[in-house]
C-alpha cells in the first residue's frame, strides 16, 4: 500500500493551523459588484460575501487592519470604477480607516502600493479573501509568498464562475475550479481554512 501523498507544507513540518486574525491583515480582492449583478456573475458570491462579512466585522472588532483590492476596469468595461459595476459590494465597502488598493492586473502585488500597505500594516500573516479563486486569489497568494507572508485562504471566503475547459471537452464547473486551485495552493502557497470560522482571533 503506498503513502498517502502530502503536500510540500506537510513534508517541510509548517504549521498548518490557520494564523489568527490578532496576527493578522485581513485582505479583501475584488468584492466588486461585477461578480453580483455584471457581466461575470460568481457561482456562490452572496454565500461567500457573507462569510467575508463575518471575518470582516470579527477583524474590525479586533482593530486588525484591513486592506480592500479592488480592480480597475476600463472606462465603459467590466470593473469601471465609475460605474456601480466597478464598487465594492455594500456589505463589504471600506470604513475610512481601511486601506484601499486598486489594481490593473490579478496580482495585487503588481503595480501597485499594496506592497507598501502590508508593510505599514506591520504583519506577516495575511487572511486572503475574495474572488476569483483561480485568478487574483490564487496569483496574489502566489505572489505573498515571494514577498515573505504567510497565507491563510478559508475556502468559503472565495468564490469562481464556470469556464471552458482548454480541450473543448466542455465545461469546467466552478466549484470545482475553487477545489483545484485551493488544492495547488494548499501544496505551498497558503494555508486553507475550512472557513471563517476556522480563522481564530
Amino acid at each position: 500500500m503506498t503513502d498517502a501523498p502530502k503536500t510540500l507544507l506537510q513534508m517541510a513540518g509548517a504549521p498548518l493551523d490557520p494564523s489568527p486574525l490578532s496576527e493578522s491583515t485581513l485582505v479583501i480582492i475584488d468584492a466588486q459588484n461585477e461578480y453580483r449583478t455584471g457581466a461575470l456573475p460568481l457561482t456562490g458570491v452572496e454565500a461567500a460575501v457573507k462569510e467575508i462579512e463575518a471575518l470582516l466585522k470579527r477583524a474590525r472588532a479586533a482593530d486588525a487592519p484591513v486592506i480592500h483590492v479592488q480592480h480597475k476596469g476600463k472606462p465603459g468595461g467590466a470593473f469601471d470604477l465609475d460605474d456601480e459595476r466597478g464598487h465594492i459590494m455594500r456589505e463589504l465597502a471600506p470604513e475610512c480607516a481601511e486601506a484601499v488598493v486598486q489594481k490593473p492586473l490579478p496580482n495585487a502585488f503588481a503595480q501597485t502600493d499594496f506592497a507598501e500597505k502590508l508593510e505599514t500594516a506591520g504583519r506577516k500573516q495575511i487572511i486572503l479573501t475574495g474572488f476569483m479563486t483561480h485568478m487574483c486569489i490564487s496569483s496574489t497568494a502566489r505572489a505573498a509568498l515571494d514577498h515573505g507572508y504567510r497565507v491563510t485562504i478559508p475556502a468559503s471566503t472565495v468564490a469562481t464562475r464556470d469556464l471552458p475547459a482548454p480541450d473543448g471537452s466542455g465545461v469546467m464547473k466552478a466549484t470545482d475550479i475553487t477545489r483545484y486551485a485551493l488544492t495547488e495552493l494548499a501544496d505551498r502557497f497558503a494555508i486553507i481554512a475550512k472557513d471563517a470560522a476556522a480563522v481564530p482571533d
